[in-house]
């Protein structure tokens, strides 16, 4: 019998998601824990690289654990945990902290597009070195396999360097983790102008938000400029709510995209429709998102449950980490 592979995922906790979060990621980590050995990180340390106020960080954590549970994630098969609370993580973070060069985490291209997206002037110690605590976070738990998308292989490509450091100067432990290309759709945001959605830019559709709200925002939504009139003919192609009926209502998307285009379908209509299949697609969720609400001990207790289950595997890990450098 095959060993199944192990897989790391996670997320910064930034309280309720959206529908990019569910597009993006939480429909692939569903559809990926029954075929591999799912951990799902809790990534509140990673949260304080940005923004050093932790003020909100617990209940952002709970509002989001919330809707991973709502969105299919099952915690019997994939642990799910904080990332603080497995002190593992610091202790791996420092000893692979000795293996890598600041001139090399510099030319991380990734953390350059971070700095500039974020306008940030004075990078921390801690933000320039977040790669080499992600590299703890996945090898930690010997994972096989990192589901990211191109903008991402930066980051794995020095987790593996750091594992092939290791195991050459130690005693082999550790995988060299191999990316695991996912077409990560990416939804752009309401206002038109984003690459994608984010709460910052304040143009999403939360998942927890009521049919009300998803049909009030999308109302809104910036369609093609030059499609001013339900005559006028359109662009599909340029429009935001033509990509939303791809991804929520593509039986329709033929019809939809010839209405467009000849002038028989207008933006009210059109964006109507995609709200009223949004809401469908919702609705299971926010069934069960209602059920973890009202019991948000079973909340807490999933997660301390995914905590001890991950410290368990965790711990593991670093005994070996010692053996291997004859510091246990």
């Amino acid at each position: 019998m095959t060993k199944k592979k192990t897989i790391l995922s996670g997320m910064r906790p930034t309280g309720k998601l959206h529908l990019g979060h569910l597009v993006g990621a939480l429909e692939n980590w569903v559809s990926l824990q029954n075929d591999f050995n799912n951990y799902h990180l809790i990534a509140d340390y990673h949260s304080l690289t940005t923004n050093p106020d932790s003020s909100e960080i617990y209940q952002n954590s709970i509002d989001m654990l919330i809707d991973w549970l709502a969105a299919g994630v099952d915690p019997a098969k994939s642990p799910v945990f904080r990332q603080s609370q497995i002190k593992e993580h610091s202790e791996l973070h420092l000893i692979f902290s000795m293996l890598i060069t600041a001139a090399r985490l510099e030319r991380n291209p990734a953390v350059k597009e971070q700095v500039r997206d974020l306008n940030i002037e004075n990078v921390t110690f801690g933000h320039l070195g977040y790669p080499v605590l992600q590299a703890a976070d996945i090898l930690l738990y010997k994972g096989d396999l990192v589901p990211v998308g191109d903008d991402q292989v930066p980051h794995v490509e020095i987790s593996r360097e750091i594992a092939r450091r290791f195991n050459k100067q130690y005693k082999k432990v550790f995988p060299e983790p191999e990316p695991k290309l996912t077409s990560f759709a990416r939804l752009p945001g309401l206002d038109g102008m984003d690459k994608k959605m984010s709460k910052s830019a304040d143009n999403t559709v939360l998942l927890s938000d009521s049919p009300q709200d998803i049909q009030k925002k999308i109302r809104k939504a910036v369609t093609d400029p030059l499609k001013i009139r339900k005559n006028d003919p359109g662009r599909p192609e340029i429009c935001l709510i033509f990509t939303y009926h791809q991804k929520f209502n593509p039986s329709e998307t033929s019809q939809i995209d010839a209405d467009c285009r000849s002038g028989a379908l207008g933006c009210v209509e059109c964006k109507m429709r995609v709200a009223n299949r949004v809401t469908e697609t919702l609705a299971p969720f926010r069934e069960k998102r209602a059920h973890y609400e009202n019991h948000l001990d079973e909340v807490k207790t999933i997660l301390g449950e995914g905590e001890g289950r991950a410290r368990i595997r965790a711990q593991t890990t670093m005994v070996e980490v010692h053996e291997a450098m004859a510091m246990g």
